[in-house]
C-alpha cells in the first residue's frame, strides 16, 4: 500500500507526527502514513479485542478487520475528531456484533500492559497482573494461580456496560472523554459505571490482603 511523496510533499510517517496528521496523509494516499498508525496502535487496539473476545487468533482477525474498515472508511474520518476514538469505535462495534453472535466465550486475559497517556491521572501504570503481585508474593503457585483466576473471573463477571469502561480506562488507558464517545454514552454515565464496577471488584476480593487489592481500587475510585 505505500506510495511515493515527491520531495516537495511534508513527511507526516515520521514518529513524531500525530494521529490526525498521519490520517489526513493517508487520505492523499501515504501508505507509509497508514503503516505508521497500524504500528502505533496495534497492540492496544489487539490487547482490547483480546479482552474482548478472549480468543487469540480471532482477536487478531479482528484486528486485521479493524484495519481494513479503516482502510474503507479513511475519506469519512474528519481531523476534528480523534482518531484514537475513532478506531476504537470500530473496534469495539466488531466486539459488540461478535458478542451478539454469541461465537465465543469472553475471558479477561492479565499479561497486556496498559497504556497511561502523561498527564492522566487515572490510577497507575501496572497491568492487571502486576495489582496482584504483591498479594501472590508469600502465598504458593497454586495459592497464587487462585488469586490471578479470581480477578479475571471478578472482571469476566462485571456487567458487559461496566466491564467494557473498566477495560478501556484501566487497561487500554483512555480518558472517559474518549470512552464516553466510544460507547456513545455521557461522561458522568461512563463515570459511574466505573465507579460501580470498582466497587464490585472491591467486593468480591474483599478477602485478599486490603493494602493490595483494596489500595489500589481505592486509589482508582478517587480519580473517577
Amino acid at each position: 500500500m505505500k506510495t511515493r511523496t515527491s520531495q516537495a510533499d511534508p513527511q507526516p510517517e515520521e514518529p513524531g507526527a500525530d494521529d490526525a496528521t498521519l490520517m489526513v496523509a493517508f487520505q492523499r494516499g501515504d501508505g507509509a502514513a497508514f503503516e505508521t498508525l497500524v504500528h502505533r496502535h496495534r497492540r492496544g487496539l489487539f490487547n482490547f479485542l483480546l479482552r474482548s473476545v478472549g480468543n487469540r487468533s480471532r482477536a487478531e482477525e479482528m484486528l486485521q478487520e479493524v484495519f481494513l474498515r479503516v482502510v474503507r472508511a479513511k475519506n469519512r474520518y474528519e481531523p476534528r475528531a480523534r482518531f484514537s476514538t475513532w478506531v476504537y469505535t470500530i473496534a469495539r462495534n466488531l466486539c459488540v456484533d461478535e458478542s451478539r453472535r454469541g461465537r465465543l466465550r469472553r475471558e479477561v486475559s492479565l499479561e497486556a500492559p496498559r497504556r497511561m497517556k502523561s498527564g492522566d491521572s487515572g490510577g497507575s501504570s501496572t497491568s492487571l497482573r502486576q495489582t496482584v503481585a504483591a498479594a501472590q508474593s508469600n502465598v504458593g503457585p497454586g495459592e497464587a494461580a487462585q488469586i490471578r483466576a479470581r480477578l479475571g473471573e471478578a472482571v469476566e463477571e462485571l456487567p458487559q456496560e461496566q466491564r467494557e469502561v473498566f477495560v478501556l480506562r484501566q487497561v487500554n488507558g483512555l480518558s472517559f472523554k474518549e470512552i464516553a464517545a466510544i460507547v456513545e454514552a455521557p461522561e458522568n454515565t461512563v463515570k459511574s459505571r466505573m465507579r460501580y464496577a470498582l466497587e464490585k471488584l472491591r467486593s468480591e476480593l474483599r478477602d485478599l490482603d486490603p493494602r493490595t487489592m483494596g489500595a489500589e481500587t481505592a486509589g482508582a475510585s478517587a480519580n473517577v
